[in-house]
């Protein structure tokens, strides 16, 4: 049997075909492909085509998607159920599909869709082709008995459909039931599911219920395999040799710290301080896990299966097991911890006069919570030690810290002013608080240690030609950002009318700090751009203004960390060059979709804990501000709690109210009373329903 040739050899060989697709044997004669070799050649063309790497016509011939004016890549769907297609080449367009030709593809899956329209200014538009993976094989919902058939409607995902579960396919389930749904087809040409119950999960209401529920319909791991977890007890029985830290830079008797949440169990990253010939050493510390996961041994491939640690309101499924994200290779106070090192010289003026990245071994003296850091940033004297020389560190750094961020700044980077929810639970998972999280000085010196920390090591793979992953944030697609002008324009605001550039966006949303609409602004302007993604090519940040950046800083809950930190390693010990071409842009793509599964997960626990928080406000008169203007209603975020409900046009009994798309508001058309984007507004909470997890609202009578 010959050589089977590899995908970058087969697309290669695609990429110089002009006149006409090839068949499968015309394919295999033009690389030499011989008779044994035939039938694996043809499995690694169906692997391509299922990646979404070639495409194939219906007479058999195959050719490059562009040749087709093809675009494989993610649907994000908007609340109209139109989509979205985020690209897999990095710097594509997305592709607007409507609602009608977006067959029966869903939010999240990996579909092909055909260009058939472009308009000047405005996204390509097209029509799916091929779904060529779903997103989802498995949803969780409350079941409903009907007559001679059930039906699920979907918790997680949230589905606009209801999934349908012929009788012969009901299980033990009864009516209310919390279930997991198998799901058997999607529907052709609509969103039409059908599928089986797989398991009963509980009665609505149950401790941890909600939780669990987002785990399985993610598809979330609940635990490691035995393999793993032996292979895991192992490295961490064996610990830290002493032949670990030969040829290691020692920062022992250095001042090092680590600042995490109060919760937090695994520390990737630490801080170093020490003054040296008037100017000062700032060392960032990440834990070498590529030292202990080796790469191809079941922890590594269970890790690049996971790709990410998922952070849920509750609870973590981490990306490696305890005994190393929380133990061996945690960077834990008192204890001697393997590092991959990067090291700034400041001057005394506060400018970077040089850099270096060593193998290092620490022994942080410190873990504070972000909070403890805020209060010895403004503490003088009174502490014992070690806190009265990390607080010393810390002040000294500041300065280093406002001037990066001053940088960035100027460069155009974009500070996204959007506030995150904090939920506070009991022992039974129930919810206490609801408050938007603190953003403290703590926080922005960590941030910006770590971003210096990315980009010096994404330069540093550039300019040594590394086979990297980068982490990249491309443009804005012009429909969207069209959308954006538009709604700045209703606010004062006139954003360029065309090129619209970081720095631009950074202007608008300091021009409306403490306006009533900042976080609305903050919000839409975030939504306006698109999603960060992993990639081997590195095409910037727009977001950072950056012209390279990676993730380097969290390798023990993050895959493409991991997978930088083993390039880097290679380098500094004078090899190079492995994991080129498809493999990483293979894991970049995997690592991408991991990545968001678990947002999405992340975001809907704590949604679902302020469904149940807002059921004991039922009746209460509570603030808010309009996010929102459409046919049916207002989206009504709510100050404090971060939640957001829907005022029915219906429940506006004073007067017959006219949608003014143009105006973001409904008008009354005897009374001329205006509900108006941004207008803060008072609000009644008239109903919570924790099965579809919708807050419903209504106006205290003279708040408009």
């Amino acid at each position: 049997m010959g050589r089977l040739p590899t995908r970058t050899e087969i697309l290669h060989c695609l990429e110089g075909v002009r006149d006409a697709p090839l068949r499968a044997r015309e394919l295999a004669r033009r690389l030499n492909v011989d008779t044994d070799g035939y039938r694996a050649f043809r499995r690694r063309l169906r692997d391509m085509e299922r990646d979404g790497d070639v495409f194939r016509q219906r007479k058999g011939r195959y050719a490059l998607p562009d040749r087709f004016e093809l675009v494989t890549g993610t649907v994000d769907a908007t609340r109209a159920g139109d989509g979205f297609i985020v690209p897999e080449i990095p710097g594509g367009e997305d592709v607007f599909v409507p609602r009608r030709h977006l067959g029966s593809a869903v939010d999240g899956d990996r579909v092909a869709v055909r260009v058939e329209r472009r308009r000047p200014g405005r996204n390509p538009e097209g029509r799916l082709v091929r779904i060529l993976d779903r997103a989802h094989d498995r949803v969780v919902g409350v079941f409903h008995q009907r007559r001679g058939y059930g039906s699920l409607v979907c918790q997680e995902p949230p589905l606009q459909a209801e999934v349908f579960v012929p009788e012969s396919g009901r299980g033990r389930a009864e009516h209310g039931d919390v279930v997991l749904v198998q799901i058997r087809e999607w529907g052709e040409t609509e969103v039409r599911p059908v599928g089986e119950v797989a398991e009963v999960l509980g009665r609505p209401g149950d401790p941890g219920l909600d939780v669990l529920t987002i785990l399985l319909g993610h598809g979330l791991p609940l635990e490691f395999p035995d393999a793993v977890e032996r292979e895991a007890g192992r490295v961490a029985r064996r610990g830290l040799r002493p032949e670990d830290v030969l040829d290691r830079e020692d920062f022992r008797d250095v001042s090092c710290f680590t600042i995490d949440p109060a919760d937090a169990r695994d520390h990737d990253d630490a801080i170093s301080v020490l003054r040296r010939d008037g100017g000062l050493e700032v060392g960032v510390h990440i834990a070498d896990v590529a030292w202990y996961v080796k790469e191809g041994g079941a922890i590594d491939c269970e890790a690049l299966e996971r790709g990410t640690s998922v952070y849920l309101v509750d609870r973590v499924v981490p990306m490696l097991p305890e005994p190393l994200s929380a133990g061996l290779c945690s960077l834990l106070p008192g204890e001697d911890r393997l590092t991959v090192s990067v090291v700034f010289r400041f001057d005394d003026q506060g400018r970077q006069i040089d850099r270096r990245v060593v193998r290092g071994v620490v022994r942080s003296q410190l873990r504070l919570s972000y909070e403890r850091a805020q209060t010895l940033l403004g503490a003088r004297s009174g502490l014992d030690e070690p806190e009265g020389e990390i607080a010393e560190a810390l002040q000294t750094i500041v300065p280093i810290c406002q001037g990066l961020r001053e940088a960035r700044a100027t460069a155009g980077a974009i500070d996204f002013a959007v506030p995150e929810a904090e939920v506070r639970l009991d022992a039974r998972g129930e919810p206490l608080e609801i408050r938007p999280r603190q953003r403290l000085e703590a926080h922005r010196i960590v941030e910006d240690l770590m971003i210096l920390a990315n980009e010096t090591i994404a330069r540093i793979g550039i300019e040594q030609g590394l086979p990297l992953i980068y982490r990249v944030h491309e443009e804005p697609d012009v429909d969207r950002i069209q959308n954006l002008r538009d709604l700045a324009g209703f606010f004062g605001y006139r954003l360029p009318a065309r090129n619209v550039r970081p720095r631009d966006l950074a202007r608008m949303l300091d021009a409306m700090r403490d306006q009533p609409h900042e976080n609305l602004m903050s919000s839409v302007t975030l939504r306006s751009m698109r999603q960060a993604r992993y990639t081997a090519v590195n095409v910037g940040h727009f977001g950072l203004a950056s012209t390279a950046y990676l993730h380097f800083t969290s390798p023990i809950r993050r895959y493409p960390d991991l997978t930088v930190h083993r390039q880097v390693v290679r380098w500094l010990g004078g090899r190079s060059g492995r994991g080129k071409g498809t493999r990483l842009e293979a894991i970049a793509r995997h690592a991408s979709r991991r990545e968001r599964r678990a947002q999405e997960a992340e975001r809907e626990s704590v949604d679902a804990k302020k469904i149940l928080y807002m059921r004991r406000h039922v009746g209460d008169w509570l603030e808010g501000t309009i996010s929102g203007v459409t046919g049916f209603g207002l989206f009504v975020s709510l100050n404090g709690v971060l939640v957001e409900g829907l005022v029915r046009l219906g429940s506006l009994v004073d007067d017959f109210y006219l949608f003014d798309a143009e105006g973001h508001a409904v008008v009354g058309r005897r009374t001329g009373r205006r509900y108006r984007l941004g207008d803060r507004i008072m609000v009644r909470v008239v109903r919570v329903d924790t099965e579809t997890r919708e807050v419903d609202l209504e106006p205290v009578e003279g708040s408009a």
